[in-house]
């Protein structure tokens, strides 16, 4: 599989799936994006080498149409001298580096489109992982958001459960049942109290107003 095949199935990834299953979100991401770049670069080299490979057929062309010339020149100087022999040779050399350069030629084309079809993609490619970039930020602060609202949440049903409210108004009935019972029960005991007790009481209560009232007197000098 080529590195611009495997950056496309990366760039093809269902983030929002990865994102979910996840542990850590933010450092998946991160990873993908490693592996994008790493991807990336590799493709740089190859389209690098594929043109190099072009600049090598270009001067494979004109190595070639240069050495046609020349036997073309060698050719002319042996019928100048008359040595058909030689002339001949140097036709049919001549005639070989052109066919070479024509070999050539049609290679360099092919290359060279295919190259431009790299450089295309390989930008295109550069483009998309930077967008992956920007999502990837943008995902990374939805992640935060989530988990954020989560947490909100669950506090919030934590607050809103009723079960502790309830067993303290359990309790607090249960003071104020305790209470009602012990003033009852003193009603109970002050009801039962026998005649006798009720007049030293009120005997002991006139007692000290008629104490309070000679202490009145005597201050009045009555």
């Amino acid at each position: 599989m080529g590195v611009f095949q495997k950056i496309a199935q990366l760039l093809k990834a269902n983030i929002n799936d990865l994102i979910e299953k996840a542990a850590d979100p933010e450092k998946m991401l991160n990873q993908l994006i490693e592996d994008m770049e790493d991807q990336l670069q590799k493709a740089r080299a190859e389209v690098a080498n594929a043109l190099a490979d072009e600049k090598l057929l270009e001067k494979k062309v004109e190595e070639n149409r240069k050495a046609a010339e020349d036997w073309q020149k060698k050719a002319e100087l042996a019928v100048s001298k008359g040595e058909d022999e030689l002339a001949v040779e140097a036709l049919k050399r001549k005639r070989e580096h052109e066919r070479l350069a024509q070999e050539y030629q049609k290679q360099y084309e092919a290359q060279h489109e295919a190259v431009e079809k790299l450089k295309s993609g390989l930008k295109m490619l550069e483009d998309k992982i930077e967008e992956a970039k920007r999502r990837r930020d943008l995902l990374i602060a939805k992640s935060k958001r989530a988990d954020a609202q989560i947490t909100i949440t669950h506090t919030m049903s934590k607050l809103t459960d009723t079960s502790a409210f309830e067993s303290f108004e359990k309790y607090a009935q249960k003071i104020e049942q305790k209470e009602a019972r012990a003033q009852a029960q003193e009603e109970l005991l002050n009801s039962t109290k026998t005649l006798e007790d009720k007049f030293k009481e009120l005997e002991n209560s006139d007692a000290d107003i008629l104490d309070e009232l000679q202490k009145l007197k005597e201050k009045m000098g009555k």
